[in-house]
Formats: C-alpha cells, sequence, structure tokens
C-alpha cells in the first residue's frame, strides 16, 4: 500500500470520526446531564438531514440547508423533551427505552408521510465540489476536509462553552447532582430543555453534513445511532472529551481496518479469501477495541469511575 493511499484513508477516518463525535457528543450529554437513554437520537439526525436536503433543493443554497437541519433539529429535540422526555426522567430505563423507541417509529412513518418513500439527494456545494491537493501531491475532496474543519471547530466550541460559561458549570453541576442545582434556583427543566436541544442540533448537522455523501431516506440514522453509543461507551459517559477522543479512535479503526486487513491478510491467503476475513474482521474491529477498553477502564477512557 502507498504512502499517499495511507495518508487519503487516514483523513477519511477522521472525517468519519468528527461526524461520530457530533452524534455522540450530543446523546453523552443527555445521558450524562439527565440520565436519559434515547434511541430517538439517531432519528434527530434523520430529521436534519430531511430538512437540510428539502431546504437546499427549494433555495438552491447548502448553507440554508444546514440552518434548516440545525434549527428544524432543535426544534423537534426541544419538542419532545417538553412533551414527552420530561415524563421519562424519574422512570426506570426500560419505560426509557419504549418511548424512544416509539419516537423511532413515529419520526419514521412521519417523515415517510411528508416526504415520501424515495430517498432525497443533497448536492455538494459548488465551492467544495472539487479536490484540494494537499502536500505529497495528495488530492483529497474539498467537502470532506470541510468536514473536518467543521467538526473540529465545534469540538472546540463545546470544549470553551462546558469549560468557560455559566451555562457549561451548570450542566457539568447537573451531571453531579442534578437536586442540589435545583435546590440552588438554577431553572432544571429549562436547563434539560436546552441541552436536550443543542443535542439534537448536533445530530442535525451531522445528518445534513452526510447527506451530501449518501442518500438521504428514512432510517438512516439507527445504524449511525449504534456507533455513536459505542463511542460513548469508549469514551465514558457524560465526556465530551471522551466522546471526541473515541469517536476519532473509532473512525480510525473502522476506517483504517477495512482497507488495512485485507492487505495484510493477502500476504498469507489467496486474495479472494483474505479480503472476505479481512472485511468481517474489519466489521468486528470497533467493537473489539470498545471491549478492549473496558476491560481496563470499564467507565470508558474519560469516564468517573
Amino acid at each position: 500500500m502507498s504512502a499517499i493511499l495511507l495518508i487519503e484513508q487516514v483523513l477519511n477516518g477522521l472525517q468519519f470520526g468528527v461526524m461520530l463525535f457530533l452524534m455522540a457528543a450530543g446523546l453523552t450529554l443527555v445521558f450524562g446531564v439527565m440520565g436519559l437513554i434515547n434511541l430517538a437520537h439517531g432519528s434527530l439526525y434523520m430529521v436534519g438531514a430531511f430538512a437540510a436536503a428539502a431546504v437546499a433543493g427549494a433555495t438552491g443554497s447548502f448553507v440554508l440547508g444546514l440552518a434548516a437541519a440545525l434549527a428544524a433539529a432543535a426544534a423537534a429535540g426541544a419538542l419532545i423533551e417538553v412533551t414527552i422526555i420530561r415524563r421519562l426522567y424519574a422512570r426506570d430505563h426500560l419505560d426509557q427505552v419504549l418511548a424512544t423507541f416509539a419516537l423511532i417509529l413515529i419520526f419514521s412513518e412521519g417523515t415517510r408521510w411528508i416526504f415520501g418513500s424515495f430517498p432525497l439527494f443533497l448536492e455538494v456545494p459548488a465551492a467544495l465540489s472539487g479536490p484540494v491537493t494537499l502536500p505529497f501531491g495528495i488530492e483529497y475532496p474539498a467537502y470532506r476536509l470541510a468536514i473536518i474543519g467543521i467538526g473540529l471547530a465545534i469540538a472546540a466550541a463545546l470544549f470553551w462553552l462546558i469549560a468557560k460559561t455559566r451555562i457549561g458549570v451548570q450542566i457539568r453541576a447537573g451531571e453531579a447532582d442534578r437536586e442540589m442545582i435545583a435546590a440552588l434556583g438554577v431553572d432544571i427543566d429549562r436547563l434539560y430543555t436546552l441541552v436536550f436541544a443543542l443535542g439534537a442540533a448536533l445530530a442535525g448537522l451531522a445528518g445534513a453534513l452526510v447527506g451530501a455523501l449518501q442518500s438521504v431516506q428514512v432510517g438512516m440514522g439507527e445504524p449511525v445511532l449504534i456507533l455513536a453509543f459505542v463511542v460513548i461507551v469508549i469514551g465514558g459517559i457524560g465526556s465530551i472529551k471522551g466522546a471526541f477522543v473515541g469517536a476519532l479512535l473509532l473512525g480510525l479503526t473502522d476506517t483504517l481496518g477495512r482497507t488495512l486487513l485485507p492487505v495484510a491478510f493477502g500476504t498469507v491467503l489467496e486474495p479472494s479469501m483474505a479480503t472476505a476475513v479481512g472485511s468481517a474482521l474489519a466489521s468486528m474491529a470497533i467493537y473489539i477495541l470498545m471491549a478492549g477498553v473496558l476491560i481496563f477502564r470499564p467507565s470508558g477512557l474519560f469516564g468517573q469511575s
């Protein structure tokens, strides 16, 4: 394998990782602050993708599509938090799982009713449609580089929000002792709605960004939701730093595994067998990584023991 191909796959892994971070950051905040298992988080990812595709298709503006994705996902998140999720905080996790699974079905059928069963397509903006020449003559898609840049910028903004702002202090305090911050006069209902809407907006943005790389269709959020849960298990529940590190580890492990393992097995097996075995192990690699982390750090890399 050439060095250029390896660098390209590393960049693909970073792009996949930052997309997973956008999903996992909101999920880990909701789980850490509210103690809520939200299976409907993937549906908010889907809402953002459909909103972006619909608005961009109607206006011809990709930027307006991204704005619509943020607004639609945040509004949907705030609405379901106020009307449904708020009644689940005091319930056990089984009730939360059943209720949020019902939300998946509602979102899926509602989206199908509004947009139909056929997929939508979101065009990459013209300014980012071509490749960029990187050092050593590497040609890499500008749009994928933009996703990496957006993800890193949002990660930095989230770190600043959590560490340096008053709302960040309230979020961190809410993770440690929800009853105490309520007793100190913090409007816990408003805080929960804000956190849920923020997490939903990040998921919607991830859906919109990925919508330009694949078709936008009903059910697209569920496979990504599974990976987001793996990320927060690896990184530690409630930790933004853990979500960031876990997402990058998972993205690189998955992408490089699918590239390198068939090549490695090709040195000892015939090509067809090497491809089959390497692809099978590559699909298992992220779960092997999760198991390895949990053996040595049961609470995750940055979780509180």
